[in-house]
């Protein structure tokens, strides 16, 4: 009896299996029993386990199956000043640390991004994503980061890292100078340079990210809304065209709206009256063609058209823009390298490309007579 009392005092065989899937650290519970000399510890794959003895850091098993002796834990004998025939219970805190990637773990901006985009000047971006987390170094871990925490779960560690990310993510998206439209095809490469500038920081921890990804890059409402309107004003095309078009389909279902009584005479007479108006729009038109007066003959003349507005012009250099500037006076102010743009252009270009600036650089001066 009493050789089973004394046997119950100490623990023969130290492991922890891990059922949550979130924890990152957890100290084996001894619930007031000392450590047996010659315990048995069993350390599995994706783990680490960390003697501390004392406040003090001593050995540190990698995966295996561990005989507790003085050969095998030369820390803790130094600590101990054990000798060589060492055999009684020892104590000591035991934390197992989880080596295995924990990924799924999202970051995002909180407040925009400010940067200058070559193509639109000043803008705001959001991004967010996912990266994975892993200890490498269990004691600078412990050191840095655990201290006492018995259970210790990765929400815990979650907000500090989302920090560094955010941190390091604004600054590389501010200093790219890839434009905006072009920031989900270089997702991946943003995603690369992000993770080698955090790796240092999170060294300091006992931590390596493994995986990070970028996956998505957004404009504020505002300008996703005006670039939409861009967008349809580029798929419109001739304007000219689609308003008839869309007066010819208005007048069709004006004259499709009733079949009988007052709405159908209604329907018939706005379907003429807009027909009368595409007519005289197509006369116009076709008048003009032939050269004949589109007005009854003895009217007055139509007055002479409103003379045509001058193109405007905005220019970017060093990172600002310019304009509008009226074509007249751009002469002096661009080369064929001058980025330039105008109402209706896709985006900008160089002066050089645009036909509609090619008078100012179509005559090349010949060489200079020789001298005397």
């Amino acid at each position: 009896m009493v050789f089973n009392f004394l046997k119950g005092q100490f623990i023969d065989v130290i492991e922890w299996t891990d059922d949550s899937r979130n924890t990152l650290v957890y100290r084996f519970e001894r619930y007031g029993n000392e450590i047996k000399y010659g315990a048995k510890l069993t350390v599995r794959e994706g783990q680490v386990a960390v003697f501390v003895h004392e406040g003090q850091l001593a050995d540190v098993f990698e995966p295996g199956l561990y005989m507790l002796e003085t050969n095998n834990m030369p820390i803790m004998t130094s600590l101990q000043h054990w000798s060589h025939g060492f055999n009684s219970p020892f104590k000591s805190e035991i934390y197992f640390i989880n080596t295995r990637r924990f990924g799924g773990m999202k970051w995002g901006t909180q407040n925009p991004v400010m940067l200058r985009d070559p193509e639109f000047g000043p803008l705001r971006l959001r991004a967010f994503g996912s990266y994975a987390v892993r200890v490498e170094d269990a004691a600078t871990f412990m050191r840095e980061i655990v201290g006492t925490d018995g259970d210790f779960t990765q929400e815990k560690i979650a907000g500090q890292i989302r920090n560094i990310v955010v941190q390091k993510v604004s600054k590389v998206l501010a200093a790219s100078g890839i434009p905006a439209l072009d920031m989900a095809a270089n997702t991946k490469d943003l995603s690369e340079v992000v993770g080698k500038a955090i790796a240092p920081t999170l060294a300091e921890y006992g931590l390596s990210m493994p995986e990070l990804y970028i996956e998505n890059v957004s404009l504020p409402p505002e300008v996703e809304k005006v670039l939409d309107q861009r967008t349809s004003m580029g798929i419109v095309g001739d304007l000219n065209k689609y308003t008839q078009f869309s007066a010819a389909q208005a007048m069709q279902k004006a004259a499709e709206g009733g079949d009988s009584g007052m709405g159908s005479g209604l329907g018939a007479g706005m379907g003429m009256g807009m027909g009368m108006g595409m007519a005289q729009t197509m006369g116009q038109a076709m008048g003009g063609q032939s050269g004949q007066p589109p007005s009854a003959p003895g009217a007055a003349p139509p007055p002479p058209p409103p003379p045509a507005a001058e193109t405007m012009w905005h220019i970017a250099e060093n990172g600002q823009t310019r304009g509008p500037i009226p074509q007249s006076q751009l002469a002096s102010q661009i080369t064929r390298e001058t980025l330039v743009w105008t109402e209706g252009q896709s985006g900008w270009q160089k002066a050089g490309d645009v036909p509609a600036l090619a008078q100012f650089f179509a005559a090349t001066p010949p060489p200079p007579p020789p001298a005397g």
